[in-house]
């Protein structure tokens, strides 16, 4: 024990100095020697950030993909760096399409009180996202790779009969929305709306429901609103039809209903190299391997179609 101020025993404030700092140097040395693990620190429902995945420090690609292929991207990094073993760590995101582009435009993503800066390199999203990015030069042009439709998610066993879209416009379901301003499935579902029940359909979705707290907008859909449903907060969802399946697929409690192709709305996804990408060689061999067989298969396997040809 080291008592610095005990001048009356003999010791010295110097001496105990001296044999504060040895023993700090030698805890230095100790664990110079010895390999100590990351610190890691986890209070679930406080630090989580599902959406984001890997080191961005180093990264040889970092990718921004549109959230509702979170599920599909384990396996396509995989198959990726197994054919591109040059690339050896690849960090991506897996957000709303319009948090995405606003994070390209500014350089920075706010998390709470993180803030992260990074310079992405390829872009994943749906057309309409793309094409506003390309037009302020933000995204150079795109390469089409898959496409979807949508689909209704519900409690398994479906004890609302939701059937179709015109069910979402009931007073007794309550309903999970993703938000107009940031996720870009909002526009697909609010067409397909209009399809189902015009504009009466859409108007009570959006604004009555709204109102009446029975619509509740979501921030980032593929979390919430199967998080919602499964809490009893809401009863049913508009999604991609991937994510219900997906959701069916490992046994979640929650299904998906598949709506009627006369209320469907298709949306193909593209992929762009990001204006001065910093890793522009990785990005086009990324680009090149999103069409391949390989990558195609993967995108099939969790439900995926092949792109659409864009309407003249």
């Amino acid at each position: 024990m080291i008592r610095a101020f005990d001048f009356s025993g003999g010791w010295t404030y110097a001496l105990a100095m001296r044999r504060a700092t040895a023993l700090f140097f030698g805890l230095l040395v100790l664990l110079a020697a010895s390999p100590v693990a990351p610190a890691r620190f986890s209070a679930p429902g406080f630090d989580r950030a599902a959406d984001l995945h890997g080191n961005p420090d180093g990264a040889d690609l970092v990718l921004f993909v549109a959230g509702n292929q979170w599920f599909v991207m384990p396996d396509l990094v995989a198959a990726f760096r197994a054919e591109h073993p040059s690339v050896r760590t690849v960090f991506y995101e897996t957000l709303p399409p319009g948090v995405l582009g606003q994070q390209i435009a500014s350089g920075e993503l706010d998390i709470d009180d993180l803030t992260l800066r990074m310079h992405g390199d390829v872009y994943l999203s749906g057309r309409a996202g793309a094409a506003k990015l390309k037009a302020a030069g933000l995204i150079g042009s795109a390469v089409p790779y898959a496409s979807n439709g949508l689909g209704i998610m519900v409690r398994a066993g479906n004890p609302l009969h939701i059937t179709s879209m015109n069910d979402l416009g009931r007073r007794d379901v309550r309903v999970a929305m993703p938000n107009r301003k940031t996720e870009g499935i909002a526009r697909q579902i609010e067409a397909s709306y209009r399809l189902a029940g015009g504009e009466a359909l859409d108007t009570t979705i959006m604004n009555t429901k709204v109102a009446a707290g029975t619509t509740v907008m979501t921030t980032i859909h593929h979390r919430e609103t199967p998080a919602w449903i499964l809490e009893g907060k809401v009863d049913a969802g508009p999604v991609w039809l991937t994510e219900a399946r997906y959701q069916q697929r490992i046994g979640s409690g929650l299904v998906g209903v598949v709506i009627p192709a006369s209320q469907s709305v298709i949306e193909t996804y593209v992929a762009s190299p990001i204006t001065g990408a910093p890793h522009a060689s990785a990005a086009q061999a990324f680009l090149a391997f999103l069409i391949s067989p390989h990558a195609q298969a993967i995108y099939r396997s969790y439900g995926f179609a092949p792109p659409v040809a864009a309407k003249e």
